[in-house]
Formats: C-alpha cells, sequence, structure tokens
C-alpha cells in the first residue's frame, strides 16, 4: 500500500516543470500564444463580430418602413388609402468583388485595389418583405438579396480573399505572407482604425468634489448594449456642508439625484417615492442593509427630512414631471411624462419594460450607499484612470455606430422615394428606391479622412479615428495597428491621464508612446494583450438563476446586508450567501468553456462583498498561467503537446 503511494507522487512529481526547464517551457507557451493570435487579432476578430453579428442586429433592429398612397386626384376611395410596408430581414456579404467598366463582376485581390486605386469592399444583400394592402387584400412578396450598398473589408478577416491562405498562395498573389492585415484598402491607401478608448458604461463611479455645491459626486452612464439610444447619465450628489447657495441650514448634507430630461435637481427620496416606495422605512432598507448603523442613518437623515412633505406617488411624479424639459399642462400629462422618464430614461441599462420599479430602486440604493460610504470614508473613492474602468473601441463598434447612422438614412431615403413613386403611380419598384450609394460613400467617406459621423455634420465628428498605415519599417506597421487613442484634447496640461497607471501592468506597454503634447494619451497595447469582442449574457444570468442566487423582486433588505451582491455588466440582478462556492464554479465553466466564454471576467470583492461579471466589447484582457494550491495547472505533458503542434 505504501509503496503504491509513493510511486504516485514520484509521477506526479515528473510532470511538474523544473526550475531549469521554465524558461524553455515558458517560450513555447509564449509563441504558441503568437501562433495562434498574431499580433492584431483584436482588430479582426472585432471586425468579424461588427459583420457577422452586429450588421445583422442593426438591420433586424430597425423598423419597417410603413407608407400610404396619399393621391387626391385618382379618385381612389380615401377612406382606406394602399399601405405599403417594407421589413428588412437576413442579410448577406459576399467576397470582395469589383464591377469592371462592362459590368461584369469580378472577384477583387488586395494588391489589385492598392494599385487602382480602388476600395476593397464587399457587396452586402439584404431581404426585403414588402406588403402591400388594397382593399382587405394583402399581398406580400419577398425580394431576395437586394443590393443595398458596399462594406470595406479589412485584410485577413473572415470575409477577405487572403484569409486561411498558405504563404505560397499569397507570395503568387503578390501578398507578403508576413503582413498581418488588420487595415482597410480605400481608394488604394492602407487605413487602420485606432482604438478609441472611453470610460465603462452602466458601472457606479463615485469621485468627491473639490469646490463647488456638492461634496460628493455618483455617477452613473447607463446605456443599452447593442443599441443606438445615447447613453443617459444619473448622478446622485451630496451637497456640502453649507448647501447650495451658501445659506447654512441645520440640515446638514442633502442627497439629491439629477435624473435625465430634469432641469431640476430632486431630493433622492422622492425619485423613491415616485418608483413606488412610500414609507420611510422601505426606502431606507434599500439604501442601509443594516439598520443597526447609526453613522449612516444619520446620515440619510436630512434627505428624508427634506422629502417629509411629499408622502404620495402620484405627488412625487407630479414634482418631478413638474421639473421637466416639457411640462405638462395638466397634472395628468405631467405624472405620465414622468412616469415614462422614470421607465425609459433612467437607469435603463437596469431595464426599460414595464415593471422594473423594484430593480431600479435598488440600483439607486446602491448608488446612494456607495455614495454613503464613500462620505463616512469606508470605501475608497473611484479611480477614472483605472484601466478596469476603460474600454477601448475597435473598428467593430466604431463601424456599427457608422453604420447604424447610414442605415437610418438609407430607410429615410427610401421613404421619400418610395412615397413620390406611389403618389405618381399608386406603387413603385423597390430597386429604384434602393440607393446603394448612401451606405458605400458613407464608410468609405470615413474610413478614408477619419472624421467619424455624417458627412454633412463634419465639425461634429472625431478626426483621427482612421489613419493611414505606417509603412516605414515593418515594426511601425505592427505598433500602428495596436495602437490606443484617448480622446482628451491634447492641449490640456492634465498630469494624471498621462501617467503610467499601475493597473495598465501587462496590458499597456509602458515604454511606447510618443513624446511632446499627446504623451500618455496616444498608447500602445502590451504584446499579449487582447481586446474583448463582447458576448452575450444572458447564459451567465440564466446559469445564476440556477445556482441559488436570490433575485432582487424577492430579496427582503435586511438581507442583503451579510449577502454577496452579484453585479453582471454593471447592473444588480441579485444576491449570493455561498459566495467562494460560486466563484469556483464559474471559474470552472469558464477553462471548460462551457456556458461561459473564455474572455468573460470575473473579479470578487471580498472586502466589498460584491461579485462583478463583465460580459461587454473593450476590456484589455491578457493571458495568466493558472496556479492551483501553490502549484502551476501547466505541466510537461502539455509543453510536449504544444511542441508538437508548433513543429507542424
Amino acid at each position: 500500500m505504501y509503496d503504491e503511494d509513493v510511486m504516485e507522487d514520484a509521477s506526479e512529481n515528473s510532470d511538474e516543470i523544473t526550475s531549469e526547464q521554465w524558461q524553455e517551457a515558458c517560450w513555447v507557451v509564449i509563441s504558441a500564444y503568437f501562433d495562434e493570435k498574431g499580433l492584431v487579432r483584436q482588430q479582426l476578430d472585432s471586425f468579424d463580430e461588427f459583420v457577422q453579428m452586429n450588421v445583422q442586429r442593426i438591420v433586424e433592429d430597425s423598423p419597417p418602413v410603413e407608407l400610404q398612397s396619399e393621391n387626391q386626384h385618382l379618385g381612389a376611395d380615401m377612406e382606406n388609402p394602399a399601405k405599403f410596408s417594407l421589413k428588412f430581414n437576413q442579410i448577406y456579404l459576399s467576397k470582395p468583388t469589383h464591377w469592371e467598366k462592362d459590368g461584369a463582376p469580378m472577384p477583387m485581390m488586395p494588391n489589385e485595389a492598392r494599385l487602382r486605386n480602388l476600395t476593397y469592399a464587399s457587396p452586402l444583400y439584404v431581404d426585403i418583405t414588402k406588403v402591400v394592402t388594397r382593399d382587405e387584400s394583402i399581398n406580400e412578396k419577398i425580394y431576395e438579396k437586394v443590393f443595398v450598398g458596399k462594406v470595406p473589408v479589412m485584410l485577413r478577416s473572415s470575409y477577405c480573399m487572403l484569409s486561411n491562405m498558405t504563404d505560397r498562395d499569397l507570395t503568387e498573389l503578390n501578398e507578403c505572407p508576413l503582413d498581418p492585415g488588420g487595415y482597410f484598402v480605400i481608394n488604394g491607401s492602407e487605413k487602420v482604425l485606432i482604438a478609441q478608448e472611453k470610460m465603462a458604461t452602466n458601472t457606479v463611479y463615485v469621485f468627491s468634489m473639490k469646490d463647488g455645491k456638492y461634496a460628493f459626486k455618483t455617477e452613473c452612464r447607463s446605456c443599452l448594449e447593442n443599441s443606438s439610444r445615447p447613453t443617459s447619465t444619473m448622478w446622485v450628489n451630496m451637497l456640502t456642508r453649507g448647501g447650495g447657495g451658501g445659506k447654512k441650514t441645520a440640515m446638514g448634507q442633502r442627497i439629491i439625484g439629477i435624473l435625465p430630461y430634469i432641469k431640476q435637481e430632486i431630493p433622492i427620496m422622492i425619485v423613491f417615492r415616485a418608483l413606488g416606495f412610500v414609507s420611510d422605512r422601505d426606502i431606507l432598507g434599500h439604501i442601509i442593509y443594516d439598520f443597526d448603523d447609526p453613522e449612516m442613518m444619520e446620515m440619510v437623515k436630512p434627505s428624508l427630512d427634506e422629502a417629509f412633505v411629499i408622502q404620495e406617488q402620484n405627488v412625487a411624479l407630479n414634482f418631478i414631471g413638474a421639473r421637466g424639459a416639457k411640462p405638462g399642462v395638466t397634472r395628468e400629462q405631467r405624472i405620465k411624462y414622468a412616469r415614462e422618464i422614470l421607465q425609459k430614461e433612467l437607469l435603463p441599462h437596469v431595464g426599460v419594460s414595464e415593471h422594473c420599479e423594484t430593480k431600479k430602486a435598488f440600483f439607486i440604493g446602491y448608488m446612494v450607499h456607495r455614495l454613503l460610504l464613500a462620505a463616512l470614508g469606508r470605501r475608497e473613492l473611484d479611480d477614472r484612470d483605472h484601466i478596469g474602468n476603460k474600454r477601448l473601441d475597435l473598428a467593430g463598434p466604431l463601424l456599427a455606430f457608422l453604420f447604424r447612422a447610414l442605415f437610418r438614412n438609407l430607410l429615410k431615403e427610401m421613404r421619400m422615394t418610395a412615397q413620390k413613386y406611389i403618389n405618381k403611380n399608386d406603387d413603385f419598384a423597390l430597386d429604384v428606391c434602393v440607393k446603394t450609394s448612401t451606405i458605400t460613400r458613407g464608410l468609405a467617406y470615413s474610413l478614408a479622412t477619419g472624421n467619424w459621423g455624417d458627412q454633412k455634420k463634419a465639425h461634429q465628428s472625431r478626426a483621427g479615428v482612421s489613419q493611414v498605415l505606417n509603412r516605414l519599417t515593418y515594426t511601425a506597421t505592427l505598433s500602428h495597428l495596436r495602437r490606443a487613442n484617448s480622446p482628451i484634447g491634447r492641449e490640456g496640461k492634465l498630469a494624471k491621464p498621462r501617467q503610467l497607471h499601475n493597473t495598465q501592468w501587462g496590458m499597456v506597454c509602458p515604454a511606447e508612446t510618443p513624446e511632446g503634447q499627446a504623451v500618455g494619451l496616444v498608447k500602445n497595447l502590451a504584446l499579449m494583450a487582447y481586446i474583448s469582442v463582447g458576448s452575450l449574457p444572458e447564459p451567465i444570468l440564466e446559469f445564476l438563476e440556477e445556482w441559488s442566487m436570490e433575485n432582487l423582486e424577492e430579496v427582503s433588505p435586511s438581507a442583503i446586508a451579510d449577502a454577496t451582491k452579484i453585479f453582471v455588466n454593471g447592473a444588480w440582478v441579485g444576491i449570493h450567501r455561498e459566495p467562494d462556492q460560486l466563484m469556483t464554479t464559474l471559474k470552472k465553466l469558464r477553462r471548460q468553456m462551457d456556458i461561459i466564454v473564455s474572455e468573460v471576467s470575473m473579479v470578487r470583492d471580498i472586502r466589498d462583498r460584491e461579485i462583478r461579471i463583465y460580459t461587454d466589447a473593450g476590456r484589455v484582457c491578457r493571458p495568466l498561467l493558472i496556479v492551483e494550491d501553490q502549484k502551476l495547472a501547466l505541466k510537461k505533458k502539455h509543453i510536449d503537446l504544444l511542441k508538437v503542434t508548433n513543429k507542424k
């Protein structure tokens, strides 16, 4: 019996990597990583995600074009005019094609595009369903593969001619096998999309204000995943001791909320009452989870006293509606306006459907809770320069933003043209109405000039998003393809955003940044860093439901104090009693690539009792070796397997 144990032990140890072999083993892993990923994988994956998912989503989300004949002269009965409706369905993108002068389509190669000053682009086709309703009869016709425009293709992405080609084939096509791709060819010049840095949305940040009427400021920039709606920001602020306007009040520090589309600040308790939480005890339960905390109770007292006069939901809604952008005339209109704002504009990422009041109240309560923790000095303030609070917009999100606007313009032009034809001869031909140059020219214009946005509003759009690829040396090219830019004015002498931040270790190159005015604002990704393309949060939410996460709707506020809060993409989804067990399971699933994609980030904040899970696009990630019980999970057998595949 004893001997067998010793044998097993010895065999386990022999599979460990010794310190002599460590150096070699490391490089085997690193070269395997680069063989699989290459240096511009983040650009290619982002573009593929755009073409495979985002374009389809944008086309499907667009409302159908509804038309009806407005003709007075044709003597048609005006009671029931003919109605037309156009709905867009499946999209198709073929390989890059070029139409010669005689109209014959030819497959296009990137090198030909460079030499002949063409744009390397693929035609985009859409299935359109046209429904005509005339005198009770409904006539439906599906037009298959209607050409709507050309989309520039990123070299070496999965829609490019060069993807999956061998070195030999590439050489025959006059393409360098060492060229990494990741750029576009627009009118013969090579263009790169520079990653654009932005603050992460849907996250709660607490900042202290130096001087001004607020002592602390909590903000949450909320925006719906994959939607065209602009971000709506909500602030929860704590006034300085003097209260606004210098008149000393005996009230202490009041807490107010600033809601989207509401001109004045609203006392935070009134927001809770408008959401339908009326009694003081109810409201405090959503803010302070533990009633035995005298310091916190004292902090919210002034706010409760201030809102004492308003004790009903409708009164609170009226209070908010009266301060709106367009105050309603009657009380009913005001209440309806306030209700709509609370449902649709306030924290849309928590929910925009009818019954999200509980979730929203808990989320606002959490914002106030964070504000109080910061004011009491129990939790440090957030850092704007922390790389975890930043997202990088790559080719995918940038092109999606552009395509969304252009597609909307296309629909607008279609509606106008079709309406003209309907008024003239009571029907219209589809192919005449689709103006293909809208999308083709719009995308090419932005990629060619770098002005990211509508051509008509050129002064509003961001400049310098797309740049001419630097071909001075091979390394200059690689560096240019991994560049990131912070959209902060170059004039500002701000030191903070330019400094090297601790959290950028392993994510951003500490040395490569231009000197002079742009120092530290233009960064380069570290060689092994990768940028997430984003995945759907639904599977994770379903999994959490099964794994005994308690939903916010069913939780009693007193239970929150000792449980761990779970956030998915910034939205608070529930609480859990066994966080360590849950984290172990989640990590195991991620490592088996089961349910959870490998690029999902999961953080357990033990001190603040939070688990944060992120599935959104634009997070900077890097590969790590797994250690279990102080031992590497990477064994000799893995290294040997990698060596075999590397040799192939």
